[in-house]
């Protein structure tokens, strides 16, 4: 009661000392779609609302969070008095994280490429979209304040977003209980281009050739030596989001496609495996295939993890034993690559024909030489031997 009473009396003086500064102000009035201004930087996105219109409708910025989440700090937005008009800014980075913190909504479509991307037959684009919303200051059983919504959006393409923001995609902080007490350890994943993981991989502008072998290493850091790196599931879609899209599973468990090449898991506090490049069977009619590696991952006791990798068949018994243990297995975590374009490896008419063409007139400049090399050949022995025959007549002559 004393809460409720004292957060009303808060916004009551804020909402007295907005009036004075907006009292006169030609944006002191009724409340618009046009209040807004959304700005879709590369890295986050920024809201300006007017405040003298929230102000007008008996609100204040307090009031104010992104997707009704009041009660969440990150969700709030800061007042801006100095600047004219007075705006209230609400600023998010584009993150999976951020995205969902305050409930911003993030949809994946696939659509027809333009502009730049007028040379792919299909483009994936990113929308985030979301509300500002005021929150009723009215204790009572009714109100005569009108709810004020102020709706947003930003549209990125896929391969612009993740080749510009930090997507946090090859990243990820995993929470670990010890006896000595809880630390968090940060896992990474890395892409490299030989079996030693000592060369990063270097994805070419024409992406890579397809069979061309990918090594994977998950590393932990910050992790005492009691704990080793498991991966449980490792699998590719063509969305960096580990959402509901077209998946192929490099390895579930003991199961794993053919190509995959299981180096190391759950003995080091890396892991480690190989698989070879492939393409999406919906990229078929497009240049490039571009997808991202996704690794559930868990961190294990050291004694403990080599068992749920070699002993598959009772690998789930002792997992949902080892729920009981809070020093045995740690929470699942999924991290995700950077992304891999392959080529489709398509074969162009005119190139092929022009080796054929090639070969074929390297073959013809053979031929025409060696004939030629066989009529002078012949032509030579043809005169040495009439040279011969004529002196033979002509010894005979002098002799009679």
């Amino acid at each position: 009661m004393w809460l409720t009473l004292l957060t009303y009396q808060l916004a009551t003086l804020l909402l007295a000392q907005g009036q004075n500064a907006c009292i006169g102000h030609p944006t002191f009035k009724s409340p618009d779609n046009s209040d807004i201004e959304v700005f879709c930087g590369s890295q986050s996105v920024e809201l300006q609302i007017l405040l003298c219109p929230i102000i007008f409708n008996g609100y204040n910025e307090s009031l104010l969070s992104l997707n009704s989440q009041h009660s969440n700090p990150q969700c709030k937005g800061t007042a801006d008095w100095t600047a004219d008009p007075p705006i209230v800014k609400f600023n998010f980075s584009i993150t999976e994280e951020a995205i969902a913190a305050c409930s911003s909504d993030l949809t994946i479509t696939q659509e027809a490429g333009t502009g730049v991307f007028a040379d792919f037959s299909s483009v994936q684009y990113i929308s985030i979209s979301g509300m500002v919303c005021t929150k009723d200051p009215t204790t009572g059983a009714i109100t005569y304040h009108q709810e004020m919504m102020y709706r947003f959006s930003c549209r990125y393409p896929l391969q612009y977003l993740v080749n510009n923001t930090h997507m946090s995609v090859s990243g990820v902080s995993l929470a670990v209980k010890d006896n000595n007490g809880s630390f968090i350890s940060t896992l990474s994943m890395g892409l490299y281009a030989d079996a030693s993981y000592s060369l990063m991989l270097r994805i070419p502008p024409g992406g890579l050739e397809l069979k061309t072998r990918i090594f994977v290493q998950v590393k932990a850091s910050n992790l005492t030596n009691r704990f080793n790196v498991l991966l449980d599931r490792c699998y590719a879609t063509t969305s960096p989001f580990p959402v509901n899209t077209s998946s192929h599973d490099l390895f579930v468990g003991c199961n794993r496609d053919v190509q995959t090449i299981m180096d190391v898991n759950g003995e080091q506090q890396e892991a480690r495996f190989s698989f070879e490049a492939f393409r999406f069977i919906q990229h078929t009619e497009d240049t490039f295939s571009t997808y991202y590696v996704h690794c559930a991952t868990r961190l294990c006791v050291n004694t403990y993890c080599p068992d749920l990798v070699q002993n598959c068949s009772t690998s789930s018994r002792r997992r949902r034993n080892a729920e009981n243990h809070d020093t045995t297995v740690s929470d699942m975590a999924t991290i995700t690559s950077a992304a891999i374009t392959t080529r489709l490896g398509k074969v162009n008419p005119m190139e092929s024909g022009g080796g054929y063409q090639n070969h074929s007139g390297m073959l013809a400049v053979s031929v025409v030489a060696g004939i030629v090399g066989i009529i002078s050949l012949s032509l030579v022995a043809f005169i040495v031997y009439y040279i011969h025959n004529s002196k033979m007549g002509f010894n005979k002559r002098t002799l009679s």
